[in-house]
């Protein structure tokens, strides 16, 4: 049951269906997903496009995405469709030349941080955050398993980043919320109260104020909630735009059947609403800062203590397509930073780094140890290691951390494969072969003698 007083609200918001949508929040949600274009050629047998995202795909039943190697290879990630319209927001309001910063500040699981990686391209920077420590981890898996190397991953409060002052070009805010687009879910209706929407409402006035700074002059913010709630939505863009003399950008949806435009007070805000389109719940708007573009900060240019040494240089060099300035070693780790080497020192003198790029390798005593992080990153080079393309049976074994045993493998490091793409690592050791698959991201279920039948099957494009 809904609570009475959300129903009592959205049946006076003029520009909601109310029956409607009260109906269609009684019903399944669609099930979604968008396919990784830098790794991925195929789509979803029998599967129905996502009219606001090139690779987006409506499926018809759920598929056991944790039975499926191509989800822990990074070739799709499940997706509710209404957020995909990032995509749209992109295209038309952020110009592709140059080198974009981006910021996703609340960013786990990682949705909108992988489709932003495969936005900006391999030449921009993204900083994907969540405050929340466990989400954090969350959040860098998923964004290893994308593999796009454009990305660092961050744990910090939104305050944090009032100190990047000019910094980003892009800042996206999917803000902490009542949670009413997901009334499809008990968890989200069971935790719903009036109070609770003026709390969220006033979380996001403090959580806008302390990233504002970090926003370049003539920047885009794109601010995004999965509630109806307008104190929480058109109410705080308003909020925002009179408090900062900003501009709240129109957007063209002309094409897309469904999405609700809402003018309030002179700003503009999208609704999607169950009932009219095929998804969750989901508000966005898009506000501009006015001025001219000048960055007010700059890095320490002094040699850092990340400086690696030419062994390092020679694996990396071995192993990746990386370019070598971009190059740092940690403890005795090795890392690609993704962007302007001045921009990660900037970043690291300001924020708490969950990872700085991709994790290339190891230092051990024996030598280097590539990192689970190179196998599924699109740096790494085709002809650096032997590849054996497993069966789907032989995959899960190997996503279970379990023993392999695929003929024909030489000593030394070699890529477990699926499909042609790349699972992670294993060592030939002679005796043995040693599975480096991550412990904590090893599938534990049960697998049943049905599993095959539970995935989803492709077509080429």
């Amino acid at each position: 049951m809904l609570p009475e007083r959300f129903i009592q609200r959205i049946r006076t918001q003029e520009y909601i269906d109310s029956n409607g949508l009260l109906n269609a929040l009684q019903e399944p949600s669609p099930v979604s997903i968008r396919i990784n274009p830098f790794r991925w050629n195929r789509r979803p047998v029998d599967s129905e496009p996502v009219q606001w995202c090139t690779t987006g795909f409506y499926l018809e039943t759920r598929p056991s995405f944790t039975l499926d190697p191509l989800f822990h290879s990074g070739c799709y990630y499940p997706q509710e469709s209404s957020g995909m319209f990032l995509e749209q927001v992109f295209k038309q309001v952020v110009s592709p030349d140059g080198y974009i910063r981006a910021l996703d500040l609340c960013g786990a699981p990682g949705g909108k941080s992988t489709h932003l990686s495969s936005l900006i391209g391999s030449t921009g920077l993204l900083v994907s955050n969540e405050v929340i420590r466990a989400r954090a981890s969350v959040l860098y898996e998923n964004i290893t398993k994308w593999g796009v190397t454009n990305t660092l991953v961050t744990q910090n409060d939104a305050s944090a980043f009032s100190e990047l002052e000019g910094f980003f070009d892009v800042i996206l805010v999917d803000a902490p919320c009542s949670g009413e687009g997901m009334f499809r879910d008990n968890v989200a209706v069971n935790e719903w109260s009036e109070e609770n929407t003026i709390h969220c409402s006033e979380r996001q006035k403090r959580i806008l104020t302390d990233i504002w700074p970090a926003l370049n002059a003539n920047g885009i913010l794109i601010f995004s909630t999965c509630t109806f709630n307008p104190g929480e939505n058109e109410s705080n863009v308003k909020w925002l735009v009179k408090k900062y003399q900003a501009e709240a950008v129109e957007l063209d949806i002309s094409e897309f059947n469904g999405i609700t435009k809402i003018d309030h007070e002179g700003i503009t805000g999208y609704g999607f609403y169950p009932g009219r389109i095929k998804g969750e719940g989901l508000f966005v708007s898009v506000i501009r800062k006015s001025g001219n573009p000048e960055r007010m900060i700059t890095g320490t240019r002094k040699k850092q203590s990340f400086e690696p040494v030419r062994s390092d240089l020679e694996v990396v060099k071995e192993w990746t397509t990386f370019n070598a300035d971009n190059i740092i070693r940690s403890g005795d780790e090795i890392y690609y930073v993704p962007g302007r080497m001045d921009d990660y020192r900037i970043l690291k003198q300001s924020l708490k780094l969950i990872s700085p790029g991709t994790k290339i390798c190891s230092v051990k005593k024996n030598g280097y140890v590539p990192a689970h992080e190179l196998a599924l990153s699109d740096g790494i080079r085709t002809d650096a290691f032997h590849k054996a393309d497993l069966d789907y049976s032989q995959a899960l074994s190997y996503l279970r951390r379990d023993n392999i045993q695929p003929s024909g493998i030489p000593k030394g490091w070699f890529l477990p494969a699926y499909n042609g793409i790349n699972l992670g690592f294993c060592n030939n050791i002679g005796s043995r072969i040693n599975n480096y698959y991550p412990v904590k991201w090893r599938i534990r279920m049960r697998v049943p003698e049905t599993a095959g039948r539970q995935v989803i099957n492709w077509v080429n494009m």
